[in-house]
């Protein structure tokens, strides 16, 4: 009997007129313009070939595609609307669960001086063409060996489960560090460690430094690897991946090991304690200076002095046996490569 639109009468005076209440009257939805039903269609053709464009993106192509400038906040509403959301790489993966048992950071005010006495342990998640995956990998905190490593699809724990037990065939450690993620610690996990008598240590919260040569490590793999190539699916970052840790372990020099290989200070230095910074550099006078028969190209001799120069200023740590940690020997060699 009300009628919207009416002249001489507005909503309130028919409401009052006919003795009813305004709030009875409910509103009608209106459909879905032709303009906002073009521009979703737009956003489906656009996310449809390209899943991973954000709303920025988003915005920006059509824009450029179709001449329509839209405010964001309309493209998120209708994107929201569609159910779709730009895949995108999930950063977190340490995810802590309040039942599970926490345990201290034991690395702390200690310098470990050879290897199997501290493990350390970590995952990050890599990409693929179509997808991503997890990679976590065990190594020796001192000689920067990676005992072993396991590729995953999802964040369960068995791949962690995997990984230790094959690097508990090399050997044992006194301390195994790592974060506070789930997989680390499950039960079962836990029951592993304990049952060989290792000490666990973990990282505390929002502290990345705990656990940080893991954290280089994975500069290494993702700059030297990961980011030069695109893998097709898993097989191919697996194939990849062995070889690129081969390379890592037996090839690869580590200025923080005197330009040795993980392989050479971990075979060679087992159970005797590893020589560091200027001791080490000394151990390998071959890098100390130019060869001669091959002649450095220019700026290379200033760096390698430079290099020598910082080392040298450690020596009387050594000397003097005045504590010192790794954290040191990087702070002394930060600018140059750290391995």
């Amino acid at each position: 009997m009300i009628e919207t639109g009416h002249g001489p009468l507005s909503i309130r005076r028919q409401s009052e007129l006919l003795s009813v209440n305004r709030s009875r009257l409910y509103y009608r939805r209106q459909g879905v313009s032709a303009d906002t039903l073009t521009l979703m269609d737009w956003i489906d053709r656009e996310f449809t070939e390209h899943p991973f464009t954000g709303v920025a993106r988003m915005v920006e192509r059509i824009r450029m595609e179709h001449g329509v400038a839209v405010n964001h906040k309309r493209i998120r509403r209708l994107m929201r609307t569609m159910g779709l959301m730009a895949i995108y790489p999930k950063p977190r993966t340490t995810l802590p669960v309040a039942e599970h048992v926490k345990y201290p950071c034991l690395l702390r005010g200690r310098t470990p001086e050879h290897p199997d006495q501290v493990w350390c342990s970590d995952i990050t998640y890599l990409r693929l063409r179509h997808g991503f995956m997890y990679l976590m990998a065990i190594m020796d905190y001192v000689s920067r060996y990676v005992l072993s490593w396991s590729v995953s699809n999802s964040l369960d724990s068995l791949f962690c489960l995997d990984a230790l037990e094959e690097a508990l065939r090399i050997s044992t450690p006194a301390i195994f560090h790592s974060d506070q993620g789930k997989q680390y610690t499950c039960g079962e996990f836990l029951r592993v460690l304990r049952a060989r008598g290792i000490q666990i240590s973990m990282s505390g919260r929002g502290r990345c430094f705990d656990n940080i040569l893991t954290e280089r490590l994975w500069r290494t793999v993702k700059y030297e690897e990961v980011y030069l190539r695109e893998y097709a699916d898993g097989h191919e970052l697996i194939r990849r991946l062995r070889a690129s840790f081969g390379y890592y372990n037996g090839d690869r020099p580590h200025q923080a090991l005197g330009y040795r290989t993980p392989a050479q200070v971990y075979g060679r230095c087992r159970g005797e304690c590893l020589c560091l910074g200027f001791e080490a550099y000394r151990a390998v006078p071959l890098l100390r200076s130019p060869s001669s028969s091959a002649p450095w190209p220019s700026g290379l001799s200033c760096e390698a002095d430079a290099e020598a120069t910082k080392l040298q200023g450690l020596e009387g740590s050594f000397r003097e046996q005045q504590p010192f940690t790794t954290s040191t020997l990087f702070g002394a060699q930060n600018g140059l490569d750290h391995g």
